[in-house]
């Protein structure tokens, strides 16, 4: 059985939904996903879109996907790159598929001179920590993440 990772193509959209949708489900959130196919299209594929999609494929079919972007460290003086979501579908887990897409993913860190690779997992998520575990990644356990959005975001941005 092939694995396969390409560039994701604006025809990907739908699938790249599903997959996002599938993902939501398996992390009790999918009530939070409100992109469209359209919102996929224009995001990772409209002119200036600056985050990326990968496609993963078994025997050329769709089981998985990534989507990533580069950010900066000011520390390092140099890009990163930051992975918004990997996901493979569960019944191909366990197959490579998953340190396959994220092999490739470092390979576009180090092409891009990246001084990171960086990603966030539930604290929940065991399986996919003892996996990232397994490959080397650490965990940043001295920083904590914080966020702004809907309501919050505009009226802070408006200055309330």
């Amino acid at each position: 059985m092939t694995i396969e990772i390409r560039p994701a193509t604006p025809s990907d959209a739908p699938q790249i939904l599903t997959f996002i949708t599938e993902l939501a489900d398996f992390e009790k959130a999918r009530h939070e996903v409100i992109a469209s196919v359209a919102d996929i299209e224009r995001s990772l594929f409209g002119e200036g879109a600056t985050a990326h999609g990968l496609i993963c494929l078994r025997d050329g079919l769709p089981i998985g996907f990534a989507v990533f972007f580069f950010s900066y460290s000011t520390w390092l003086g140099s890009n990163c790159l930051y992975l918004e979501d990997l996901y493979i579908t569960p019944e191909q887990r366990g197959g490579g598929a998953g340190k396959t897409l994220l092999r490739h993913l470092a390979k576009i860190a180090c092409a891009n001179d990246c001084g990171r690779f960086e990603w966030s997992v539930l604290e929940w998520n065991t399986p996919a920590i003892e996996f990232y575990k397994s490959l080397g990644a650490q965990p940043q356990e001295e920083w904590v993440r914080y966020r702004m959005d809907g309501k919050v975001l505009r009226e802070f941005a408006e200055g309330h």
